[in-house]
């Protein structure tokens, strides 16, 4: 198989998910609900499931139903010293250097998020560019058009020449419908909703050494 385009998603992905900046984002999001919006404390776990449940997204919840600002929201529940939380990893900034295909972001989050995230990974420069949430009008995985417009936007025509590299089964169900290969990586789990389950990027060489083949599959 000869695969052109690789999607990376971003948090919980390009870095391990046992550093907890994922579940400090969560609470911030949980924080933004009650401080911000007024909604009552109790009731905001509850939304924010259903939220995600449902859109893909806590923000596609809020823009929908509670008109929320966005650039308030963004900048409010990415403000976290990334310091404490992730490092870069020379061992995953080298594999995804040595990958032939193209390499893009495709990530929910906004592109100001994704860009520190990269420079504090050392991952600044591995990428042709960020596919964000605002690039996708607020489109988001796991919605039929955010792979249309990631295809776009990446300059690929044929979904079956792109891999699909995420933490969210959903996100990766979505992948699979619109025709991309995808790859469920997470520490712990394995997902039936992907093509292929990894553990850590060394996993992608020792399962898919085709893809260092000369690229000609």
């Amino acid at each position: 198989m000869h695969f052109t385009t690789i999607f990376f998603d971003l948090d919980d992905t390009l870095y391990p998910s046992s550093s907890g900046l994922w579940e400090a984002i969560r609470e911030r999001m949980t924080r933004f609900m009650w401080e911000r919006l007024g909604l009552p404390k109790e009731e905001v776990p509850r939304l924010r499931k259903r939220y995600y449940e449902t859109y893909g997204t806590t923000l596609r919840g809020l823009q929908r139903h509670h008109g929320v600002d966005v650039d308030d929201y963004l900048a409010y529940v990415h403000d976290l010293p990334l310091v404490e939380f992730i490092h870069p990893d020379p061992e995953v900034r080298s594999l995804i250097l040595s990958l032939p295909q193209r390499r893009w972001i495709f990530t929910n989050a906004d592109e100001a998020h994704a860009v520190r995230v990269l420079e504090q990974l050392d991952l600044s420069g591995c990428f042709e560019g960020i596919i964000d949430v605002r690039r996708l009008g607020f489109v988001c995985k796991p919605e039929p058009e955010a792979y249309t417009l990631a295809l776009h936007f990446s300059g690929e025509s044929d979904p079956a020449r792109c891999i699909m590299i995420d933490d969210s089964s959903s996100n990766l169900a979505g992948g699979k419908k619109a025709g991309f290969f995808t790859i469920f990586l997470n520490a712990i789990e394995e997902s039936t909703e992907s093509d292929l389950s990894i553990h850590s990027f060394p996993d992608l060489r020792r399962c898919m050494p085709c893809l260092w083949r000369n690229n000609n599959g």
